[in-house]
């Protein structure tokens, strides 16, 4: 709703009479997906629920008392039993908490959503569909395909649909108890009828933080989802970027051999395609308690409104002592390792000195990259597993570094001289002195890591991006002049700069700079140039 309405670079509040039923747990979790709906932040006001988790987390009364008298007094404080203020908004849109029902959203991004008694035959749709965000392009006499494979001495079957990986992984919704607690209780009742998970499906519990652990052990139900094979494997992204580890290698062949569309279930906030794990074509992104529902069924492929659950299988995992026995090299300042495809001597300040270098312009830029809509972050910087066929694994494999050592992406990301396709392309145009722009469509850039988003391209020589090609009448041979003031002072906000190319043609676009503060990073060439400049001035 939120997301179709617009809300990129607002500040949505929450109210209404439904508020005061929501817990805060709920509040802090609708909230935390802000990023996702595309608002700079999302709020609730302060009323009872409010005052009633001050006084759960040890506020003294006099504290909450005084908070609660300061509020009222600049009306700023919801009391439901009395007449509501009105409020002025920019926009607003009505949801009745009555037509909320439970839905996943997938296969390939965060915001299709699909409601569980729409899943079977959305996902029918998807396997007809041509290859797309909602398209797979399965042939109909292929849909039907079993692949039978030999699991540890047993033989297995696999289909489109079929689940291989289910994690509650750390994310917005792993600190809520309610999910967190009512994913325990589904456990609980699984293993009293005495059901289990198949298992070639990769389990795994990261909880958002060490209390969620404490109460699950308190309240007795931390075992049941052990029993069932969600152990906690760490406080972390976890699965939701691509950290969840290999698959086993006789159900990865069987996906591959058979080209089955194999499907993954997380409770995380972003499923684009590769995010999760190269092998998982179908990623649906669901809250915790239907995630362990998804790995006993074993499929998404089913209507849990009239269709039992099914399965078999408890696995136990061992814990990882390599941690502890790491060397720690001494000194106060990091030693840098040549060698490391990890951890690199980042480059941004080799040629930084204490003076901002100031605006600059684009001078006869090439294009680097042509793109549509929905060029998110995880497409720019992935965050995924490195799969053994790429570019990245072939870097990696040169420098000694084992198939079972790759990692994710998002852990090799300070590693910046991985070898890309874009990468190359972009060298060859930095050594000749070029600049290079990136011309895309509709949410470039929208997503998680926004950092590397940015730093990435920067290092590749990309001097500007914007859209939209169809509309300028863009060819991709032309190249690219934008004039700046030498000044930073004489640029303004959201000012309009031409944009001349060589063939003659010239079209005006915005500056996206919306901040003063932006203007600043800019004139310091970076946001790590301006902190660092800062720094060295505070302590001098």
């Amino acid at each position: 709703m939120l997301r179709k309405h617009g809300v990129v670079g607002k500040f949505v509040e929450f109210y209404g009479e439904g508020m005061s039923e929501l817990s805060l747990a709920d509040r802090a979790t609708i909230t935390n997906m802000s990023p996702e709906y595309g608002a700079t932040m999302g709020f609730f006001p302060v009323d009872h629920v409010t005052l009633q988790y001050l006084k759960l987390t040890s506020r003294s009364d006099e504290t909450v008392y005084l908070i609660e008298s300061y509020l009222r007094a600049n009306k700023m404080f919801v009391d439901y039993s009395e007449p509501q203020i009105e409020r002025v908004y920019s926009s607003c849109l009505a949801l009745n908490l009555e037509d909320v029902e439970p839905c996943i959203s997938g296969p390939k991004r965060p915001y299709d959503r699909v409601t569980l008694r729409e899943m079977k035959a959305d996902w029918h749709a998807c396997l007809d569909n041509r290859v797309g965000f909602k398209g797979f392009a399965i042939l109909k006499e292929s849909q039907g395909k079993v692949a039978e494979f030999s699991f540890r001495g047993t033989l297995a079957q696999l289909r489109h649909g079929d689940v291989v990986i289910a994690a509650i992984t750390s994310c917005t919704n792993t600190s809520n108890p309610s999910v967190m607690l009512g994913a325990a209780l589904v456990a609980k009742k699984a293993c009293e009828l005495e059901l289990e998970v198949k298992p070639w499906i990769k389990t795994s519990l990261a909880p958002g933080s060490g209390v969620v652990t404490k109460y699950l052990e308190k309240s007795g139900l931390h075992k049941y989802l052990n029993q069932l094979g969600f152990h906690i494997v760490g406080y972390g992204c976890t699965t939701y970027t691509g950290n969840s580890g290999d698959i086993d290698e006789a159900v990865a062949s069987g996906i591959t051999e058979n080209d089955i569309v194999a499907a993954a279930v997380l409770s995380g906030n972003r499923n684009f395609e590769g995010r999760v794990h190269p092998l998982t074509r179908a990623n649906y992104l669901a809250s915790p308690p239907l995630v362990v529902a998804y790995a006993f069924a074993g499929t998404v492929v089913i209507d849990f409104e009239t269709e039992p659950i099914g399965v078999t299988y408890q696995a136990i995992t061992d814990g990882n002592p390599m941690w502890n026995q790491l060397s720690v090299p001494s000194g106060n300042l990091y030693a840098w390792d040549s060698k490391s495809t990890y951890i690199h001597d980042p480059p941004y300040f080799k040629s930084m000195t204490m003076s901002q270098p100031g605006p600059h312009g684009v001078k006869d830029a090439y294009w680097l990259l042509n793109f549509g809509d929905s060029i998110t972050t995880d497409h720019i910087s992935p965050a995924g597993s490195i799969h053994k066929d790429s570019p990245a694994a072939r870097y990696l494999m040169e420098r000694g570094v084992d198939r079972r050592d790759f990692n994710s992406y998002g852990n090799c990301r300070d590693s910046t001289e991985e070898k890309l396709f874009v990468f190359d392309a972009a060298m060859r145009y930095k050594s000749k002195g070029h600049d290079t722009i990136i011309l895309a469509g509709a949410e470039y850039g929208s997503g998680s890591s926004r950092d590397w988003a940015a730093k990435g391209p920067k290092l590749l020589s990309v001097k500007a991006a914007g859209e939209d090609v169809e509309t300028l009448g863009l060819t991709g041979h032309e190249r690219h002049s934008i004039d700046l003031p030498s000044n930073v002072s004489e640029i303004r906000l959201g000012q309009d700069v031409t944009v001349a190319t060589d063939n003659g043609k010239s079209f005006t676009c915005t500056l996206r700079f919306d901040t003063e503060v932006e203007l600043a990073y800019f004139d310091h060439g970076g946001i790590l140039q301006y902190v660092i400049r800062n720094l060295i001035h505070t302590n001098h």
